[in-house]
């Protein structure tokens, strides 16, 4: 009886041994040596503190270990000054310092050609040999470097997207959220298409993914659009000369950043649809937009789609806006106006005056604007304000002087006269012959008067010439 008991108590303690300690030990085995060094490392609280006063933990966890890439390496491989009748005690200032020497152990079985084969590896080898310091084990970790998936992907927005097609979102400290899934369409329409994720997420990669926190989702926006000036620096630099950047660097983080006017994943070319670049506006200047919507040049651009019309950048630029309530900005309204009515090919196809900006010119209005502008210039003499385009035709609620009464024209440019000609009368605006030349069917008057002092000028310049020769001749006969 007794003789059978033992029988069956070697049979279970030999079924144990083969089958249930395997299966705790995750169906692998591992080196004698781990085992004995797990007898210690594989137990809570050791640590290793440093000389600046950091600490590291020296547990290691068995089962991660058994499911690791490394699992039937010995402890000593890698730890080389380490055996089990060998454990020596070595300094260390830092934290960082200990585990850039920890991870030299990785090159003696991946060497620099292999590593370098990556092109994710290839630039932390390069910054490393500059003097920045990349330990694999912050990426890879130590003691659970898990085997790479050997999936293949034909690019590198296939990879990011594996996770990022799908529902994915973050948080921000203040409670918003903002959703990380990207469309694959919108990527592929936008003007960045042949460029790889990482290219402007720089710092991410299929090893590398860094956790960052912001405040608040404009945070994040302020954020990512410093990202265009890596490539775009030249529009960044112009950026800083603009209202908004003014206003930026006083405080206001509402103004607009690079993403918030040409989006993020879905940058778009504004040329080919111009009508884009003012709804873009719109985001902010809302008011303004509708304004500019009901007026001549906003009727054409969205009920006709004319793209010969202005739009918001043609007045105010893209990126150095300026504030358009400086006195500087006024003075060069006649020179963007310019850009459009002064020249032929474009309104002409409308049948419109293309002696504009000429007429104002050699108006009253002009020749004073233009004196005034080079003794402020030259002479440092105080401004004074002067009729410009704006001041009688409005800013972005231009109306068309076509399908308008007469009338109501008339009443509504003494109105803008008077702001400056408080006595101005009704008539006031007859005196003006608007950015017409005189004609005998326009003003017939007027280019009389203008033919005779024409042909009358001439005669008399000769005459008096022809007077000084003759007094010349007979002086000189007469002698």
């Amino acid at each position: 009886m007794k003789g059978r008991k033992k029988i069956i108590f070697v049979l279970a303690a030999f079924l144990w041994m083969c089958v249930v300690l395997p299966a705790q030990a995750g169906d692998v085995d591992i080196s004698d040596e781990a085992q004995k060094c797990l007898g210690c490392h594989a137990k809570h609280g050791l640590m290793k503190t440093f000389e600046n006063g950091d600490s590291i933990k020296a547990y290691v966890d068995a089962e991660k270990f058994r499911a690791s890439a490394h699992n039937s390496l010995r402890c000593s491989g890698c730890h080389t000054d380490f055996a089990g009748d060998k454990h020596p005690k070595r300094r260390f200032r830092s934290k960082e310092q200990y585990k850039i020497k920890a991870s030299l152990a990785c090159r003696t079985c991946h060497t620099c050609d292999q590593i370098r084969a990556r092109s994710i590896h290839a630039k932390l080898l390069n910054e490393e040999e500059s003097g920045k310091a990349h330990p694999c084990t912050n990426c890879h970790g130590s003691h659970a470097v898990m085997p790479v998936g050997r999936k293949a992907y034909k690019n590198e927005k296939q990879y990011c997207l594996k996770c990022h097609g799908y529902k994915l979102g973050m948080e921000f400290k203040n409670g918003e959220k903002l959703s990380l899934k990207m469309d694959l369409a919108l990527l592929q329409s936008s003007v960045h298409k042949k460029l790889s994720c990482s290219d402007c997420h720089f710092g991410f990669s299929n090893s590398q993914h860094p956790q960052r926190n912001f405040k608040s989702l404009r945070n994040f926006s302020i954020a990512n659009s410093e990202i265009c000036r890596r490539c775009h620096f030249d529009k960044y630099t112009k950026t800083m000369e603009s209202i908004h950047y003014t206003m930026f660097s006083q405080g206001n983080l509402n103004a607009p950043a690079c993403t918030d006017c040409h989006g993020s994943h879905s940058v778009l070319h504004f040329g080919k649809e111009r009508k884009l670049i003012a709804q873009r506006c719109r985001k902010c200047h809302a008011g303004v937009y509708e304004i500019y919507a009901n007026s001549v040049h906003g009727k054409a651009l969205f009920d006709e789609h004319n793209q010969d019309v202005p739009v918001c950048i043609d007045c105010h630029t893209a990126h150095d806006i300026k504030n358009p309530l400086t006195l500087d900005y006024r003075e060069r309204i006649p020179d963007m106006c310019s850009k459009c009515h002064a020249n032929k090919s474009v309104v002409s196809k409308y049948g419109l005056s293309t002696d504009v900006v000429e007429t104002y010119l050699s108006d009253f209005h002009g020749v004073t604007l233009s004196f005034y502008r080079k003794q402020r210039e030259e002479f440092n003499k105080p401004a004074r304000l002067i009729a410009v385009c704006t001041d009688c035709h409005g800013t972005h609620n231009i109306i068309s002087t076509r399908s308008t009464d007469p009338a109501i024209v008339k009443a509504n440019l003494v109105k803008r006269c008077r702001q400056c000609h408080k006595d101005a009368a009704k008539n006031f605006p007859d005196a003006w012959l608007s950015h017409y030349e005189p004609t005998l069917a326009n003003a017939p008057l007027v280019f009389i008067v203008t033919l005779i002092y024409k042909i009358f000028t001439p005669i008399m310049a000769i005459g008096i010439i022809l007077q000084i020769i003759l007094h010349i001749w007979r002086y000189a006969v007469n002698r």
